[in-house]
């Protein structure tokens, strides 16, 4: 008996509405990966994409725990001689909190061209306002 590999075309992708407010950023972005990747249907397929569309809102009401807020560190590197900036997650909190969980996101996401076409199915905001109506998507547990 033949394993069936679902065709591009007859793949059914969703969208998805997840509030952040009061979750863990870890175990928030775990669930997330794996309902970007398709893990939840029956039809998954490590090698191709058969996940869901994931709008994330209230980004900036996350928690970390312990003392992570502090010590938990965000590079970001230019290019040029002595351009790397440092920031913890208090101040990126603070000012981009989108970066936060679309950056846990992405390093738990497999890496080379099926991961950057998984991380395009996400899209994170930071109050609760999306521009997705249109889609109409399904509030969704985690």
């Amino acid at each position: 008996m033949a394993t069936h590999i679902p065709n591009p075309a007859e793949i059914q992708r969703d969208w998805l509405l997840i509030d952040l407010e009061g979750l863990t950023v870890g175990r928030a972005a775990s669930k997330i990966a794996g309902l970007l990747r398709g893990k939840h249907k029956v039809v998954f397929t490590p090698h191709l994409d058969v996940g869901d569309f994931v709008v994330c809102i209230n980004a900036d009401k996350v928690k970390f725990t312990g003392s992570k807020l502090d010590q938990q560190t965000y590079n970001k590197f230019t290019g040029f001689l002595g351009n790397m900036q440092t920031r913890t997650a208090r101040e990126m909190l603070a000012k981009k909190p989108e970066v936060v969980i679309s950056s846990a996101i992405k390093r738990m996401l497999p890496k080379g061209v099926l991961g950057r076409q998984t991380f395009k199915k996400l899209k994170v905001y930071a109050g609760t306002e999306h521009p997705h109506q249109a889609q109409n998507p399904k509030p969704h547990q985690l």
